[in-house]
């Protein structure tokens, strides 16, 4: 984690190299370099004000900002009007958070510890809720894809918004089953984690985080904003940029921290983060962004074949792997080879 301050030097770099006028694919590199770790010191902001406002508020300032820079960069995307991005950074996170986070997750761990174990119980929920908003979040993109083209009418076009609705609906009664109805599930996970306190003060960690916040607003502007210019320069598709690179860049940090985890053989936070990430982004990022969209121009939840098969795949992967509540590093390997498969996929179409 402290290695990625360094990368701090690209956020003067690319405001000064934006006035200078230097050429988009470069403010591209720059601004994306800069976006990572403030990304982590995000992060560390939010769990140290949850230090001060407890584990129920603190688990949920962490639910709500673990994917605040990927939910940043995605609305200056829309805004922008690269709705292909858009949808394609939410696939690829899934995707991403599942085999390739959770995939080097286990290898690096499994190279250190010949088998890791994490609690079935806790994981199995979240896995099956995965599977649940994948499917719900499918649904559009299914019904577009099999009905006749010209019977699609306007009255169809409110779909997304619908089930956007009902995904965060089901996000807040997550939030519920979690901290209150059934916090008894996450006893054991909870009573293992170290106290920590605080290395900052409440003012100070608030101020930081408002302050992250406000930065990566800005260098997302200028990431999206030399996007096609760089697609164009590299002959990159803007399904790759989306599915590929902006989750890499937006999660970077806690991609770190999971495999970290591992390493540390504290599998349930290692794999809670991969799947956790996975179902912030379907029932928070998505209906917030489906939303928002409704203030510039509407984006429907419609994802291409491609893009749907692999999320679908991904996630029947997940809740193979919570079935038996035990990891090695050859499950890590395969994970990766599939992630690697899919990236190789979007980098040619």
């Amino acid at each position: 984690m402290k290695l990625l301050r360094y990368l701090l030097i690209f956020l003067p770099i690319s405001l000064i190299g934006e006035l200078m006028g230097v050429s988009k694919p470069l403010i591209f590199v720059f601004s994306a370099l800069s976006i990572i770790p403030l990304a982590g010191i995000m992060g560390e902001a939010t769990e140290a004000i949850s230090c001060y406002a407890g584990p129920r508020i603190g688990g949920f300032l962490n639910a709500t900002f673990g994917n605040a820079t990927e939910l940043i960069i995605a609305f200056f995307a829309m805004k922008a009007g690269l709705f292909d991005v858009v949808k394609a950074s939410i696939a690829g996170s899934v995707i991403g958070n599942i085999l390739l986070v959770l995939g080097l997750s286990m290898l690096v761990g499994g190279t250190k510890y010949k088998t890791q174990y994490f609690n079935q119980k806790t994981i199995d929920v979240t896995a099956s809720m995965l599977l649940f908003a994948v499917i719900g979040l499918s649904i559009p993109a299914v019904f577009t894809h099999t009905v006749d083209a010209s019977l699609l009418t306007t009255r169809y076009e409110g779909l997304s918004v619908v089930v956007a609705v009902i995904m965060f609906v089901i996000y807040l009664l997550s939030l519920v089953f979690s901290f209150y109805s059934h916090k008894d599930l996450y006893a054991t996970e909870t009573g293992e984690e170290e106290e920590t306190a605080s290395h900052w003060s409440l003012k100070k960690s608030i101020f930081i985080l408002v302050a992250a916040t406000v930065l990566i607003g800005i260098e997302s502007e200028l990431f999206v904003g030399s996007v096609e210019s760089m697609t164009e320069t590299l002959g990159l598709s803007e399904f790759f940029v989306g599915i590929i690179l902006v989750p890499i860049i937006g999660n970077a940090a806690e991609h770190s921290t999971a495999v970290m985890m591992a390493l540390k053989n504290k599998m349930n936070v290692a794999v809670e983060i991969a799947l956790g990430s996975s179902l912030q982004i379907i029932l928070f990022v998505t209906p917030i962004l489906i939303l928002l969209s409704l203030l510039f121009s509407p984006m429907s939840i419609v994802f291409n074949t491609f893009e749907l098969v692999a999320l679908i795949f991904s996630v029947l992967i997940a809740n193979r792997i919570a079935s038996d509540g035990e990891s090695n590093w050859l499950e890590g390997v395969q994970l990766v080879a599939v992630y690697v498969i899919i990236a190789a996929a979007f980098f040619i179409l």
